[in-house]
This record gives C-alpha cells, structure tokens and sequence, in this order.
C-alpha cells in the first residue's frame, strides 16, 4: 500500500500532507477583544499631564483640557504646519494685567520697606544743589548698600515665596486673576524655579541696571513668541497664565 494514500476510512482534508494553507484572517467583528492599552504613544497610557499632581490615572492635564507641548520639545514653536503649542493650555496673562499684577505686589514689599527705613532715617534722596561727587559718595556708602541688599531680599524672598507656596500666585496675581506655571506641565513652580526667576528680575534691577532692566524684561515679554516669556521666565522655565479664581 502506498504511503501517499490516507488510512481507510479517513477523509482526504483530515490527511496533514495534502491540507491547504489557511487563509489570513480578517479584522475581528466588532465586539471582539481588543489589544491591551500600553504607554505607547497614542495608546492611553500614564503621563504627567494625566492629573493635577502628576501622577497616572487622572483624566486631565492640570492646566485643564488636553496636555501642552513639554519644554524641551519645541518650546518655542515648531515647524510651520506643526502642532499648535497653545493647545491645552489656558489663555496666556495679558499684558496689561501683568503689569498691574506686578505694581501691586512692588507696593506691598516697598512701604514697609520705606516704614522701616524712617525709623533709621529715612532713604537719602538727591536735591538739585548738591555736587554729582557728593551724591555718587553718598550712593556708595555702606549704609546705602546695606539698605539695598535687605531690599533685594525682601522682594526675592516675596516672590519666590509666594509663588512656590501659594499655587503660584502673589498678592499682585491673585487680584488680576494670574498665575505663574512651569511651561512643560503646569504645575506650581518648586523653590528652586521660583528662586532663579526672582534673582533674574530683581537683582539687576536693584543692583545695578534700575530702570534699563524693567525696559529689558518688558520687551522680551512683549516680542516673545509664542508664550510671551520675560528673561525671568526662560530662567525658570515659567510661564505667567490666566487663573480661573
């Protein structure tokens, strides 16, 4: 008996040898099983948008509504034809309320700061009779510099702890409905960036570059694009937002 015959009584498409290939399967009817979700792009999986604190499981991002770019990826706008790198995010702080938000909080450090400096005498001001050497004399006396580092720290110790303890907010912003957010997850600000953007804004223009500094930071806030971040900004990787409250 030939081996190429199937035993008696077996049909030929039970014999292995002489089965034809199956053919590919066609995509599952609906109601199928689905492929588990992972943390691959585009597959659900956990980021640090996913919830408020940064942590999976949340629905989402914390500056509400669909996640923004992250820092580092294209910060400062992409490709034309890319993604928008305002999504997701809330409106961006007006100008003109930054500067209010601003002017208020400058008022709540400098009268004290001007309360205490009458009790030792008052802060010297210049009158038009006096010699220019006298008044530079004047300006670089130790207690003059004194009086300008307790200056520098009170209004870097008021926004760095303001804005890292309270959600972000000083007095200033909190009144204009404002609030400053790192750019990458819109999370408040740690000490540290609230530090390096307090020392960046105040102490060139409490040391050195007064009234040259504030022209400085309003430029670069007003020609920024697309975020409208001051240098002190970009230092610590901020950005000023709109505050529902």
């Amino acid at each position: 008996m030939s081996n190429d015959q199937p035993p008696p009584g077996q049909s030929p498409d039970d014999d292995p040898f002489r089965k034809k290939p199956q053919e590919p399967q066609g995509p599952q009817e609906p109601g199928g099983p689905t492929p588990p979700s992972g943390g691959a792009p585009g597959s659900g999986g956990s980021s640090p948008y996913d919830s408020p604190l940064g942590g999976p499981g949340g629905t989402g991002g914390p500056y509400g509504g669909e996640r923004p770019p992250p820092y580092d990826a294209g910060a400062y706008g992409g490709p034309y034809g890319g993604a928008d790198p305002l999504a997701g995010m809330p409106p961006l702080a007006g100008f003109g309320k930054r500067v209010l938000a601003r002017l208020i909080d400058m008022i709540i450090v400098f009268v004290p700061l001007f309360l205490i400096s009458l009790a030792f005498g008052g802060i010297e001001v210049a009158t038009g009779g006096e010699d220019w050497d006298e008044v530079t004399d004047r300006m670089n006396s130790g207690e003059q510099w004194l009086w300008s580092l307790i200056s520098l720290v009170a209004y870097v110790g008021y926004d760095t702890l303001m804005t890292a303890k309270y959600n972000g907010r000083t007095v200033g912003k909190k009144i204009m409905k404002l609030r400053v957010a790192m750019l990458n997850d819109g999370r408040v600000p740690d000490v540290g960036s609230s530090l390096l953007r307090a020392l960046v804004l105040w102490v060139p223009a409490l040391v050195c570059c007064y009234c040259i500094w504030w022209l400085v930071i309003i430029i670069t806030v007003l020609v920024d694009k697309p975020y409208r971040q001051g240098l002190h900004d970009k230092a610590g990787k901020t950005v000023v937002v709109s505050a529902a409250q």
